[in-house]
């Protein structure tokens, strides 16, 4: 409860060591959603003068890739009997992990590498688990966090660009209104970035057997 507490108190307080702690903190193995975060900053952002919206999204994306770095290095150090343990285990379902979804986001990356890091972090439920596959992969780290940076930097551009568009439309006075919004919005650009993952899955796969 305490912890709840926490993150309540870190996103009625929102500044830019708050933004990049809860990007931290949704980009790693806890779920929190980052369009919590980052919509409100920048909405707050065009509202006054407190924050820039620029710096919203630079501190979003150095949160997103510490958050990265977390599972990354776990997966690496700790190896795939570990990580499938957590997976399997009460805690593990607690951060709604499962090896199901380790295995999903393992496969996609063993076929399409470093390009599944960067496509990786658009796509809903996939975006907090890649790190993990890139772990065990054994990845290099300079690869993994420029794809990592670029992948949630686009992401983060997005859900800044639906906050600050928001503070201009009438009718969105409270934090439960903008948000509303935010999700909804979110959830079709998220089905955007499916269809386009499935299409350049779908290319790759037609290409290499094309070779064949």
């Amino acid at each position: 409860m305490e912890s709840v507490a926490f993150i309540q108190w870190c996103l009625d307080h929102l500044n830019y060591w708050t933004i990049t702690l809860l990007m931290a903190v949704e980009s790693s193995f806890i779920p929190f959603p980052s369009e919590v975060v980052v919509p409100p900053a920048a909405y707050k952002a065009a509202v006054n003068d407190e924050m820039n919206i620029y710096l919203v999204v630079l501190f979003a994306t150095i949160g997103a890739n510490i958050g990265a770095l977390i599972n990354y290095y776990l997966a690496k150090w700790l190896g795939r009997p570990i990580v499938y343990k957590f997976a399997n285990s009460r805690f593990g379902h607690i951060c709604l992990i499962d090896e199901a979804k380790v295995q999903h986001a393992e496969a996609y990356f063993d076929k399409h590498g470093a390009l599944s890091t960067f496509i990786g972090r658009l796509i809903p439920a996939v975006r907090q688990l890649i790190s993990i596959p890139a772990g065990l992969a054994k990845m290099k780290l300079s690869t993994f966090l420029i794809y990592t940076t670029l992948g949630a930097g686009i992401w983060n551009t997005i859900l800044a660009a639906i906050g600050y568009y928001l503070s201009t439309v009438p009718g969105i006075e409270t934090e439960e209104q903008l948000l509303a919004k935010v999700t909804e919005y979110s959830k079709e650009i998220g089905y955007i970035f499916i269809g386009i993952a499935i299409f350049v899955v779908g290319f790759l796969v037609y290409k290499g057997m094309k070779k064949k």
